[in-house]
């Protein structure tokens, strides 16, 4: 089994239209482990650097938890990127419906899920991981155009849609929460 993994990591780095061609009937079993192995990793690693570097505070609210630091960031990845994957993988597979999708939910899953690979094994770098989200977006992309057999055009608009409507949703979040937050600001009375 670990040989099919590092054969796919392989073929997603080098090959990777191949490679999705290739996996087309990858049973179930086989997607999740390879998901799960990465998110290990990706995992491991990120609690390595939590503890290293040091990025969350020491104070923070989860320390009452009893757990130190890195077991938080640990679990957090694993568990959260794990139903993450699968709640966006069934976003995208909306998307991938409308727009004329028919080989099933599990080919948009192995299309999410191995596109994402550059993500979950070097996505833990500080500063340069949005590049390989834009990466995993780009295999993302050629994943759901050779399992959907959709056109490259409708896969781009696929996993933009897919991708913008929730970041519009959170920036107009983030926004409404920073004039809601200087509405309640006291206004000085006593001007000099």
């Amino acid at each position: 089994m670990i040989e099919a993994i590092v054969e796919k990591i392989k073929g997603m780095f080098l090959n990777p239209v191949e490679t999705f061609r290739n996996s087309r009937d990858d049973e179930p079993v086989a997607v999740f482990t390879y998901l799960a192995a990465l998110l290990l990793v990706y995992a491991v690693i990120s609690a390595l650097v939590t503890l290293v570097i040091g990025l969350l505070p020491i104070d923070a609210p989860w320390k009452s938890l009893g757990l130190p630091v890195p077991a938080i960031v640990f679990f957090a990845v694993l568990i959260g990127g794990f139903v993450l994957m699968l709640i966006f993988a069934a976003w995208v597979h909306l998307w991938v419906y409308l727009f004329g999708g028919r080989k099933g939910i599990m080919a948009t899953v192995r299309a999410i899920v191995y596109g994402h690979t550059p993500q979950l094994l070097l996505g833990w770098i500080p500063i340069v991981s949005f590049a390989f989200i834009i990466w995993s977006l780009a295999l993302d992309i050629l994943g759901l155009r050779e399992l959907q057999e959709l056109s490259t055009m409708k896969a781009i608009l696929v996993v933009a849609i897919a991708v913008l409507i929730p970041l519009i949703l959170l920036i107009l979040a983030f926004a409404y929460f920073i004039v809601s937050s200087a509405g309640v600001m006291p206004v000085p009375t006593n001007v000099a």
